[in-house]
């Protein structure tokens, strides 16, 4: 293969990929994958060809850079750089986090309670970060005593993190450490941590260790069953260590006292296929949310000393019209958060002398698509609960309850700098017919002085679908340069989503997955028929199984997209679903199908989006990967995008970036990652030729 280096001949046209045809039987059918080549991460030719497409990308996007800046300027003026979280009180300590105008990461403190003149810093993740291009944090855990500090750092992107324990007192880094680290929690004597770690070669959390400072870490817990991953937590209570082992459709519990960390844990309910329960404890009794007899959750009890399913009681029944996502338990009160109509309603119950739920209150919420749910509470003893919300025009806010008096008080909101006025914006949502009948919600966004109905507005339509997550509809300040510039945003919950609860994502997955993609279809064709956008312009964007549903509905209708950006696609769904190898796969089996099964292979075939390219016309296209990767390997959409070039029959761009520092969520540092999304809004409004408008926002 010729040299592909990054050079301004070479960036003129895109690259070309050589054809290496490679070819798997299975059920009788032949896969052939031409670009099978691209996987060898260590062949010099590989980055080559990476670096070429990054050239290509950038020659592409030449004279977009004064639009990048002021994008990139507008949204930064839109967010407060010198702030400081709302602090929470955990024992004798008050918690927060900083961030400082200049810096790319945060600065997490603490102060004694009611001290604030007293605080320090027990983490500065920028001096972490100094000398690399990536930097997250992935856990932290203080010692109930307030002495340790336990915490978990990637410097690649590949979601391997390294467990440091740090000396609060004298700052001193502990010789304690471990690779692979998960999930984390501290027993009650602050000096034994028990944590989860991942299996090298597949990255799933298959076993969960005991380490004594100072001693060598004990394997406590090892999970077989390559669909589970293991975590290890705490109860609200204190009372005990849990450790949770779970697939897509099922989990199981174990439990050790936390003041007897020595003491081998001992499991609650045996695991049985499509069944999943979580725990909480309270006086001497489990709290159970479970489906377990009920498909959309319901909340149960048992004594500590007698677990078995068949003893369960209910506290809880079943809301068959709202599914019951969470449960926060405490000494005097539960916070029952459900989803009604798809939105959350947080409902907060009374306990009595019992343990039973009795009257009950709502916390209901003022717009008619936003984000609410419990913020950080520590205090099992609480007589207030403190929660978050925020809406696609209202900043997020916390907020605290009283559980008395029923009132809730305004505690912080967050500061949107720049002019923002939320008077300007309005939201809806709506419900359209999917194909086969059933109503699907959208929920939008827009300005109002610069939308009018039937007038042709650009429309954005977000989408995911995939593993039962609920699209968040939280305000960012990212949105508002493309509103600003009269874009109607809005985001599609199509089925195989959560929404809706577990049988709206059993409607989009395994053998019903092909709901995801034409719900997403039916979303974009309502809004152009109500008139909420122009049929000439309609970009979309989804990212990771979301890069899937972009590839799958391209294919599908591509005469109805104007542009496409797709992060980090799940694009080449047949590959990689047959290499057991790759991290997730067999986990993924419960989602997408086991293609080892001809049924499943089959049905899998006729959407997979990198077997199901075709000669003729696709929209505009900026592809997006990460080299370091580690759930959609950088060489699917990288394969993708090579062999789409050989396929499309009209001039539209297609192009692939490639962040050769970081993983799946892209660039770590905050000024970074708002630099990716200018480049990505640079190209949209391109496509879509507003980019010379001036928002009037001053």
């Amino acid at each position: 293969m010729t040299s592909l280096k990054a050079t301004p001949s070479a960036a003129a046209a895109p690259p070309i990929a050589e054809c290496e045809p490679t070819s798997t039987q299975i059920h009788g059918t032949e896969l052939r994958d031409p670009y099978a080549w691209m996987r060898q991460k260590d062949a010099p030719r590989v980055q080559a060809y990476l670096e070429a497409e990054n050239a290509y990308t950038a020659a592409a996007m030449s004279g977009t850079e004064e639009l990048q800046k002021k994008l990139y300027d507008e949204v930064l003026s839109h967010i407060k750089e010198d702030d400081a979280s709302l602090p929470y009180r955990d024992g004798a300590w008050e918690y927060l986090t900083r961030t400082e105008k200049g810096k790319q990461y945060p600065r997490f403190c603490r102060q004694p309670a009611g001290k604030p003149e007293e605080e320090t810093v027990i983490l500065d993740v920028n001096q972490l970060a100094e000398g690399r291009p990536f930097m997250d944090v992935g856990t932290m855990s203080v010692t109930p005593d307030g002495r340790l500090l336990a915490y978990t750092t990637d410097d690649t992107g590949f979601r391997q993190y390294r467990l440091t324990i740090k000396d609060l007192q004298t700052g001193a880094l502990l010789e304690d450490t471990a690779e692979r680290v998960g999930t984390l929690a501290w027993a009650s004597d602050s000096a034994t941590l028990f944590y989860s770690t991942e299996d090298e070669q597949t990255k799933r959390h298959d076993r969960v260790f005991r380490r004594v400072l100072g001693g060598s870490p004990v394997e406590v817990f090892h999970e077989t069953d390559e669909r589970f991953n293991v975590g290890v937590g705490r109860t609200r209570d204190r009372q005990f260590v849990v450790l949770e082992t779970g697939s897509h459709t099922t989990s199981e519990v174990w439990l050790l006292p936390a003041a007897e960390p020595h003491m081998p844990f001992r499991l609650v309910a045996g695991r049985v296929d499509d069944e999943e329960y979580d725990v909480d404890h309270r006086q001497g009794y489990l709290y159970i949310r479970t489906n377990h007899g009920a498909e959309q959750f319901r909340l149960m009890r048992t004594p500590v000393t007698d677990t078995e399913r068949e003893h369960w009681t209910e506290v809880l029944p079943e809301r068959s019209e709202a599914p019951l996502d969470d449960v926060d338990l405490f000494r005097d009160f539960l916070v029952a958060c459900y989803r009604e109509r798809g939105l959350p309603l947080l409902r907060v119950y009374a306990l009595n002398s019992e343990g039973l739920a009795g009257e009950h209150h709502d916390i209901r919420f003022p717009d008619p698509a936003y984000e609410a749910d419990g913020d950080v509470n520590k205090d099992f003893a609480a007589t207030t609960y403190r929660y978050a919300y925020q809406s696609l025009v209202r900043p997020p806010s916390i907020f605290e309850y009283d559980v008395a008096t029923h009132e809730s008080r305004l505690l912080k909101e967050h500061e949107v700098p720049g002019g923002f006025d939320a008077s300007r914006y309005a939201s809806e949502r709506l419900w359209f017919p999917a194909q086969d009948g059933v109503e699907v919600p959208v929920s939008l966004v827009y300005r109002k002085d610069l939308f009018v109905k039937d007038a042709g507005a650009p429309l954005y339509v977000y989408g995911y679908g995939s593993y039962g997550h609920a699209l968040p509809l939280g305000f960012s300040p990212t949105r508002l340069a493309l509103l600003d510039r009269g874009l109607v945003m809005a985001y599609a919950h199509i089925r195989g989503g959560g929404e809706l609860g577990d049988p709206w994502h059993d409607a989009g997955k395994m053998m019903q997955k092909l709901n995801t993609f034409t719900d997403f279809i039916s979303a974009v064709e309502f809004l152009l028929r109500e008139g909420y956008g122009d049929p000439h312009r309609v970009a979309i964007e989804g990212g990771s199984a979301g890069g899937l549903l972009m590839g799958a509905v391209v294919n599908m209708r591509p005469d109805l997209f104007r542009v496409v950006l797709s992060h980090v696609p799940f694009v080449d769904v047949m590959n990689t679903m047959l290499d057991a190898s790759l991290p997730l796969t067999v986990a993924e089996y419960e989602e997408w199908g086991n293609p080892n099964e001809k049924s499943a292979f089959d049905y899998m075939l006729s959407y997979s989006p990198y077997d199901n390219l075709r000669a003729g016309a696709y929209p505009s296209m900026l592809v997006k990967t990460s080299w370091n990767d580690s759930q959609v390997m950088y060489w699917e959409p990288a394969k993708y995008v090579a062999r789409l070039r050989t396929l499309k029959t009209n001039n539209t761009p297609l192009l692939l970036q490639v962040n050769m520092d970081a993983g799946h969520g892209g660039s770590s540092g905050r000024y970074d990652y708002l630099k990716e999304i200018a480049f990505d809004d640079a190209f949209l409004l391109r496509e879509l030729g507003v980019e010379t408008c001036t928002p009037p926002i001053q």
